[in-house]
C-alpha cells in the first residue's frame, strides 16, 4: 500500500491503522504484506462500504482532520468503490 508523504511517518510509528480508498477493484487482501520502508503494512481487514458510512471518526482514524480532507486526498482516478482498509506496521 502506498501513502502520501504527510501520513508514512504516521503509519509507521503505528498512529494511524486504518485507510479509506477509492478504487475499481482491491488492491489489497486481508493476511496480504505490502512493502512500507523500514517495514510492511499488514492488512488485517478489508471491507467495502458506501459513501454515506463515512464518518468523521474514520477520517480521522485514516490520519485526517475529517471528511473534506480525506476527500481532496482518496478520491481521484477512476475508482467508483470505496473500501475501508484495516492495518498495522511491522518493522523490519
Amino acid at each position: 500500500m502506498q501513502f502520501s508523504r504527510q501520513l508514512r511517518d504516521r503509519v509507521i510509528n503505528g498512529e494511524i491503522t486504518t485507510s479509506i480508498r477509492f478504487w475499481k477493484t482491491p488492491h489489497v487482501m486481508a493476511g496480504g504484506r505490502y512493502r512500507l520502508d523500514p517495514g510492511e503494512v499488514i492488512v488485517t481487514s478489508i471491507r467495502e462500504i458506501n459513501f454515506d458510512d463515512i464518518s468523521e471518526t474514520m477520517a480521522k482514524e485514516s490520519g485526517f482532520t475529517g471528511v473534506g480532507e480525506l476527500m481532496k486526498t482518496a478520491q481521484h482516478g477512476t475508482g467508483h468503490h470505496i473500501y475501508f482498509i484495516r492495518f498495522y506496521f511491522k518493522g523490519a
